[in-house]
């Protein structure tokens, strides 16, 4: 796409936008866990429970593919992606769609950055999950749009690593997402140096309670206060320290579990319910290792990597940083070379399919005897199966999109 273009792109997202921006108010009961030293981040694009759940303490909106889906499914911008039609016509039909979806995403970022003043964390389309001149094309075309507000989200991935390095070295600011373990968050920590990177937590113990392996109790809250430990370590002295983020809250509990943690971002539901059940007396709990309840049998799947970090995994991504590899392709397969083959496996055309099929949380059944021979592992079965559900989500965004310009 020519330089033109895209200035005409960036010009049609900025026009008209006259959000009148929300008067927050202060709240002692969230300055409680901004005093032990947590950020607090709104998990929604809807704008209207957003302001519901908003105050002076919080300081950004993130949204992701399955977010920003649900609002543009309520029809709010189906007029504007007409428009965007005009705009983009000289595209062939399916990058039309790709370049409306980012033009839906920015617009709507720009609407939460206007209305609520402060960062907005926006997500690249899932089909550059494997692209480095996409990745760093789109995340500079976000960073464009809004540098002091926008952050992009890149998903992890071989290439996701090597693609969110290049544009944090052109300064432009990340929130690496999609992990799963303190390992993961080690090689985000170690090759990428993002402004942000992620637990989802909430997963994590589901996977575990839904495949009977447990109750799930502690495993995604342990993870996070490792995953914080080890990033802390490793970019302490870096010229941005990158924060950890405990991802989308499943319970309002979770905000004394965690509280210290650099890091909150939380669906308004959570957020709502800690203000009418908690009494606000937070205190830092990154120093509590939570125990995990786990059955008999879960142990021969290393749950524990999920919290756990050997030597020869921070190595690894250390020797990756200093000589960062060209490609996805020659990083998964350094990777295997130091024994590690189980952070990114090799997987056919048929695996990933039952992968997606089987949703946010994978079936466990059907890879146990894999993971117990360490083919590959809990934590990689989830962020490949967090890939295809954003994927899901998008492919259902994009078909809006084409039942619309395709009339």
């Amino acid at each position: 796409m020519n330089d033109s273009l895209k200035q005409k792109i960036k010009t049609f997202i900025l026009d008209g936008i006259n959000e009148a921006k929300v008067a927050a108010v202060p709240d002692p009961f969230w300055q409680g866990l901004r005093d032990v030293g947590t950020e607090l981040w709104l998990d929604t694009g809807d704008m209207e429970e957003a302001e519901k759940n908003w105050s002076a303490e919080m300081t950004a909106l993130t949204t992701n593919n399955t977010l920003v889906n649900k609002e543009i499914q309520k029809g709010i911008y189906d007029d504007f992606i007409e428009e965007a039609r005009a705009i983009v016509s000289e595209l062939p039909l399916e990058e039309q769609i790709v370049e409306i979806a980012f033009i839906l995403n920015a617009r709507h970022g720009m609407r939460l950055a206007k209305k609520f003043g402060g960062f907005v964390s926006v997500e690249l389309h899932t089909n550059t999950a494997h692209n480095f001149d996409a990745i760093v094309d789109y995340g500079l075309r976000y960073h464009d749009i809004n540098p002091d507000q926008f952050i992009v989200k890149v998903p992890y991935t071989a290439v996701g690593l090597i693609g969110a390095r290049r544009l944090r070295e052109l300064g432009v600011k990340i929130n690496f997402t999609l992990e799963f373990s303190a390992r993961q968050n080690v090689m985000v920590a170690a090759i990428t140096k993002p402004n942000y990177c992620n637990v989802f937590l909430g997963r994590i113990g589901a996977y575990i309670k839904d495949n009977g392996l447990g109750n799930g109790d502690g495993a995604g809250e342990r993870t996070v206060i490792s995953s914080q430990r080890f990033v802390t370590e490793l970019t302490e002295k870096n010229a941005v320290p990158t924060k950890l983020i405990a991802a989308s809250l499943r319970n309002y509990d979770q905000l004394d579990a965690l509280a210290g943690t650099d890091v909150f971002t939380m669906p308004t539901k959570v957020a709502a319910g800690g203000k009418q059940n908690l009494d606000g007396k937070f205190a830092s709990k990154l120093g509590v290792v939570y125990p995990v309840d786990l059955t008999d049998e879960a142990v021969v799947y290393g749950p524990e990597k999920l919290w756990d970090v050997t030597d020869g995994e921070v190595a690894l991504a250390k020797s990756l940083d200093k000589n960062c590899p060209k490609s996805g392709n020659e990083l998964i397969d350094r990777v295997h070379q130091a024994g590690c083959g189980d952070m990114f496996p090799y997987l056919s055309e048929r695996d990933l399919k039952f992968i997606s099929d089987d949703g946010k949380i994978p079936n466990h059944e059907r890879w146990a005897k894999r993971i117990e021979n360490g083919e590959l592992a809990i934590d990689t079965l989830l962020n490949l199966a967090g890939l295809a559900s954003f994927t899901a989500d998008q492919a259902e965004l994009d078909e809006r999109i084409r039942s619309i310009i395709a009339k």
